[in-house]
């Protein structure tokens, strides 16, 4: 790992490497999960009680800011700390948002909830790894 932050001298290096090869595999599951639930969006929208007004909403713009998380967490592992932090900040607001879609009855079709709760799951994965000592003490000034 090339890194401004994240040097090869530091104890705990390979466990660091390890909690953002495991971060980028859990955003990477994340991105592509959304990407997928888009095609499936796309190929039910002749069925407006599967493909609703709210999913065409709310899916193309999971896929956008999942895109975007896959590239904040590539920028943190060579050792961004505006990356990181971003990162931080990007995962936590979707997975309280996802809590919401969840939670809110009749809002989204049950397929689509259940898809988000899927993404949910990857991400509490991810907050949990960059809000962990280890990767925040890297990132320290």
């Amino acid at each position: 790992m090339t890194s401004r932050v994240i040097a090869e001298d530091r104890p705990h290096v390979k466990d660091l490497k390890r909690d953002f090869r495991h971060t980028r595999m859990l955003v990477g599951c994340y991105a592509g999960l959304s990407v997928l639930t888009l095609i499936a969006l796309v190929s039910l929208r002749d069925h407006p009680d599967l493909a609703t007004d709210s999913a065409w909403v709310r899916v193309p713009l999971v896929v956008v800011t999942s895109l975007m998380m896959m590239s904040f967490a590539a920028r943190a592992s060579h050792g961004r700390r505006r990356s990181f932090l971003r990162l931080r900040l990007a995962s936590g607001i979707m997975v309280l948002a996802i809590a919401v879609i969840v939670a809110l009855p009749g809002a989204f079709p049950v397929w689509l909830r259940i898809e988000q709760a899927v993404c949910g799951i990857l991400l509490l994965g991810v907050v949990a790894r960059v809000n962990g000592r280890a990767m925040r003490a890297a990132f320290a000034k």
